[in-house]
């Protein structure tokens, strides 16, 4: 059984989530803070607390099927972040105790039915950080608890989890005094269609609608074609059951279960952005205080001097957002934004065009050049809109531009609707 931490995403909104990292073998999702600067002020703003205590969430049921499950996981706000998940009754806040032994039962049904296709079913969500509301066709997911206590999460990338071949997926928000923030993720894998719509008190109302009928086998077509291109191999991503496609996992979760997958990818691409600025000024927009920053290669280092140095990452340091120079282990909040931007540009594949990031680069140049997130590119294509978490930094955007990870947040939220299965 492995465990997949709830990880933060900190857009120029700027959440609070509450970073959790749970050691157990098969965590996959990237670690907590490595997604922690991608466009935020050092510190939250001081405004008055405008949301409710609890908030309805409307569950619509469009996936055909008349057994459909929802869970909602977090870290209570108003109850010392204590673990949280609810009851069965879409209702009733459930704190588990912290058991003796690892790997332990939940201790209570949260599982909660949704309507008959085509229905919705309300539920009542207190004020969460760091949460998630899963969704499960066919049967329900199986989570288990650890010391702490410490949720046991389902992996997409351990071959012996009990949920392998459950079709699940989840969407990610934080509910607290300042306002409801949400998005759809994509981050780890594809499974289900998820959008959301969020009114807020005054009647305003912002939609993402997520994939669209059959985009699940429109991504794992897209990664076929790719991988007749090129040959490498972003068909292992496609994972079925039954004959069918059951989800497509991300190209750094393919990875972790075959560690010769993209095995050299990036590596001529990165070589060649670091001849490029061994000559040229990198300048990064840090999009806040900082202002611009700019760095040149000097003894196989990417140096923004007096501020931080990156040795030239591989490709599983890419794909992952986390690993080798991408660590943001004890680095400051300007490093954490040029780290956040430099992570975005490799995935993005923009740096030999443009010397200015993240603003020298439209969406519609990313992913353009080879190499690249073909993983991320065909999500994006794919997606209604174009928008959705596709790799950890994907909330990284042009000053004055969309946001590509495609958030909903409301500073006075009233309902938030989220369907599972296609909204169109």
């Amino acid at each position: 059984m492995g465990t997949s931490p709830i990880p933060p995403r900190t857009s120029a909104s700027r959440r609070a989530f509450i970073a959790t990292s749970l050691a157990a073998v098969g965590a996959v999702t990237v670690p907590a803070v490595a997604r922690a600067a991608a466009g935020a002020p050092a510190r939250p703003r001081r405004v008055p607390a405008r949301t409710p205590a609890t908030m309805s969430f409307d569950l619509v049921n469009n996936t055909g099927s008349d057994t459909v499950y929802a869970f909602v996981t977090g870290y209570a706000v108003n109850n010392g972040n204590a673990l949280t998940l609810l009851l069965s009754d879409g209702h009733t806040p459930y704190y588990p105790p912290s058991p003796s032994q690892p790997l332990s039962p939940v201790g209570a049904d949260v599982a909660i039915p949704l309507a008959a296709p085509g229905g919705t079913r309300q539920i009542t969500v207190p004020q969460l950080a760091g949460a998630r509301l899963w969704f499960s066709v066919g049967g329900t997911i199986e989570f288990l608890l650890n010391p702490g206590p410490a949720l046991v999460q389902p992996s997409v990338s351990n071959p012996s989890d009990p949920n392998i071949n459950l079709a699940w997926d989840f969407c990610e928000f934080t509910l607290n005094a300042t306002q409801l923030f949400a998005d759809t993720s994509c981050v780890d894998f594809v499974c289900l269609p998820i959008g959301m719509t969020l009114t807020d008190t005054l009647g305003g109302a912002q939609t993402v609608h997520g994939l669209p009928p059959g985009g699940l086998d429109t991504v794992c077509n897209g990664l076929k074609v790719q991988a007749a291109k090129d040959g490498q191999g972003w068909d292992h991503l496609i994972v079925t059951s039954g004959g069918q496609n059951l989800r497509a996992l991300s190209p750094y979760n393919g990875m972790v279960i075959n560690s010769s997958l993209f095995s050299g990818y990036y590596e001529p691409y990165v070589a060649q952005v670091w001849q490029k600025y061994s000559t040229t000024t990198l300048t990064i927009d840090t999009q806040e205080s900082y202002g611009h920053v700019g760095g040149q290669v000097s003894g196989g280092q990417l140096t923004f001097p007096g501020v931080a140095s990156f040795a030239q990452p591989s490709t599983a340091d890419i794909f992952s957002c986390s690993s080798g120079p991408f660590n943001s282990a004890g680095l400051g909040v300007e490093a954490l934004a040029i780290l956040a931007r430099l992570a975005a540009a490799f995935n993005r594949s923009t740096l030999l065009f443009a010397a200015n990031q993240p603003n020298g680069a439209k969406p519609r140049s990313y992913y353009q050049h080879s190499p690249t997130n073909h993983y991320a590119r065909i999500v994006h294509a794919t997606a209604v809109g174009h928008l959705g978490y596709a790799f950890p930094y994907d909330d990284v955007t042009k000053s004055g531009g969309v946001n590509q990870s495609g958030p909903v947040s409301s500073g006075s939220p009233s309902v938030l609707t989220v369907t599972v299965g296609p909204q169109h």
